[in-house]
C-alpha cells in the first residue's frame, strides 16, 4: 500500500499471540499502515470504542472476551469500523458467525502475509457516500439513510456491517441490473480474483435475512442462476 505520511491509516490489531503482534506490526507498518495492538477482547473492545482507528483485525480466539462477541459488543455500540477476522482453519462455524454479528471479511491461519495487506487494501477501499445522488433510498420496508448509513425496516433500525452497507449501497446504485460476482467482489470488495466467490453469497444472504419479509424467497435480491444477482427495489 506504502501510504504517504500525510494519512497513515490506523489498524488496531486485537490477537493475543505475541509472536504473530510483533510479525503483523512489522509488516503493517513496513506497508505505511499505524498500527495499535490489544492483547485480550476486554482491552480491544475499550479501544475500539475510545479510540478512531480505520480498520480492525480480529482474532476469534482471545481471553477476557472472544472475537465474535467482541465483533458483536462493538456492532450493538454503533461502531462501524470494518473487521478482519482471523481464524483457525478449524473454525467454518466461527467464520460465518462472525458475519452474522457483523465482520466485513476473514482470514484463515495460517495466511501468506501478501493476501492480509490485500486484504487489508480491499477493505479500505470503500465506494464513496458522494456517489449516491438522494440522501436516502426506501424500497418496500426498508429505509436507508446513506448520509448516516442507518438502515430501517418497519421503522426499526437494522444492523449492518461496513461490508453490508457497502454491498447494498452497490446493490441500489446498480438497481435493476444484472450484476455477476465477479463485478461485485471487484467494485465491493477489491479482488480481481474470482476464488472468493462464496464471500459474496455469504453477503448477499445475510442481506436477505436482514431486510427480505422472506429471506427464503426474496422479492429484492434476486438470483440470476448462473450469472449473479439483481436487485429489484419494487418489484410487480
Amino acid at each position: 500500500m506504502k501510504t504517504s505520511a500525510a494519512h497513515r491509516p490506523r489498524i488496531l490489531l486485537v490477537e493475543d499471540e505475541s509472536g504473530l503482534v510483533l510479525t503483523l506490526t512489522d509488516l503493517l507498518e513496513s506497508e505505511g499502515y499505524d498500527v495499535e495492538s490489544a492483547r485480550d477482547g476486554v482491552k480491544g473492545f475499550e479501544m475500539a470504542h475510545s479510540t478512531s482507528f480505520d480498520l480492525i483485525i480480529l482474532d476469534v480466539m482471545l481471553p477476557g472476551k472472544n472475537g465474535l462477541d467482541l465483533c458483536r459488543d462493538l456492532r450493538e455500540r454503533g461502531i462501524r469500523t470494518p473487521v478482519l477476522m482471523l481464524t483457525a482453519r478449524s473454525q467454518t462455524l466461527d467464520k460465518v458467525l462472525g458475519l452474522n454479528l457483523g465482520a466485513d471479511d476473514y482470514l484463515t491461519k495460517p495466511f501468506e502475509p501478501a493476501e492480509l495487506v490485500a486484504r487489508l487494501e480491499a477493505l479500505l477501499r470503500r465506494v464513496s457516500s458522494s456517489t449516491i445522488g438522494p440522501d436516502t433510498f426506501r424500497f418496500g420496508a426498508t429505509v436507508i439513510d446513506f448520509r448516516s448509513t442507518e438502515v430501517r425496516r418497519n421503522n426499526q433500525r437494522v444492523e449492518l456491517s461496513a461490508r453490508e452497507f457497502a454491498l447494498l449501497r452497490y446493490f441500489v446504485l446498480q438497481r435493476g441490473a444484472t450484476i455477476t460476482r465477479s463485478q461485485l467482489l471487484k467494485e465491493v470488495w477489491g479482488y480481481e480474483s474470482a476464488i472468493f466467490t462464496r464471500t459474496v453469497d455469504v453477503h448477499v444472504g445475510l442481506l436477505r435475512q436482514k431486510l427480505e419479509e422472506d429471506p427464503k424467497n426474496p422479492r429484492h435480491f434476486l438470483t440470476v442462476r448462473g450469472l449473479g444477482y439483481k436487485f429489484i427495489p419494487n418489484p410487480q
